[in-house]
C-alpha cells in the first residue's frame, strides 16, 4: 500500500490521479497509522513550503515522517521539504537529503526553470528505469536544491541545479511527473514497482 501524504496541497490530488492509472493500491491519508502500515509513501506538493511544513506540524507528522524507514519519493515542494533546510521560510525541513533549498535569481526570466525542460542524468538511478536522458519533465518551481554528490539528474543550470536526487530509500524529484505525461507516468510505476 502507498500513502500520499494529505497536507492539503493542490497536487495531491493530480498524483493521486495519476497513481490511479497505474494502480489501485493507494490512499491519500494524514493519519500516523496509515503511513506507518504503508508499504511506501509520497510527498507531493507545489503551494509554500512555509505553509507545508507548518501542516505537517500541527497534524503531528513530523517526527514520523523523519524516522520512518519506507522508500519515500518527494515530488516538486516535497523534494525541497526533504532536504534539510529551506530559505523559504529560513526553517529545517525533514532532513533526508543534506543541502539547503535556495531560491531561483529573481532576475532571470521564469521560463527558463519553468515549464517543460529537459533533465541531465548524473549517476544511474531505479526510478528512470526505461526514460531515455535528456526526457523532458514539467517543473514548476522557485527553490531548487544545488546539485550534489546525491544528485541523479540536472536541469536548467546543469552544474548548479538538481533535478532528482535518492539517498538509501529516499527519493526527491524537483518536477511533477503527474503533469509530464508518459514518461512521468513511468517515473511513477518505477517508483511502486522498487
Amino acid at each position: 500500500m502507498i500513502t500520499i501524504v494529505d497536507y492539503g496541497d493542490i497536487c495531491i490530488e493530480r498524483v493521486a490521479e495519476s497513481l490511479k492509472k497505474i494502480t489501485d493500491d493507494f490512499r491519500v491519508s494524514k493519519k500516523e497509522s496509515n503511513i506507518c502500515n504503508s508499504d511506501k509513501i509520497v510527498l507531493a506538493g507545489c503551494g509554500s513550503a512555509v505553509t507545508v511544513m507548518r501542516k505537517i506540524q500541527l497534524l503531528n507528522l513530523y517526527s514520523v515522517l523523519r524516522v520512518v524507514k519506507k522508500p519515500i519519493l518527494g515530488i516538486g515542494l516535497g523534494m525541497q521539504l526533504m532536504s534539510d533546510y529551506s530559505k523559504e521560510g529560513n526553517f529545517p525541513c525533514l532532513g533526508f537529503f543534506p543541502g539547503t533549498a535556495v531560491q531561483f535569481d529573481q532576475s532571470v526570466d521564469e521560463s527558463l526553470y519553468k515549464g517543460m525542460h529537459n533533465i541531465s542524468y548524473c549517476r544511474t538511478s531505479m526510478l528512470f528505469n526505461g526514460i531515455d536522458d535528456e526526457t523532458e519533465f514539467y517543473f514548476n518551481n522557485s527553490f531548487y536544491l544545488p546539485k550534489s554528490e546525491l544528485s541523479t539528474s540536472t536541469y536548467f543550470d546543469k552544474n548548479i541545479c538538481c533535478a532528482s536526487i535518492e539517498n538509501k530509500s529516499a527519493y526527491a524529484v524537483q518536477f511533477h511527473p503527474e503533469m509530464s505525461g508518459e514518461a512521468g507516468l513511468k517515473l511513477l510505476q518505477n517508483f511502486i514497482e522498487m
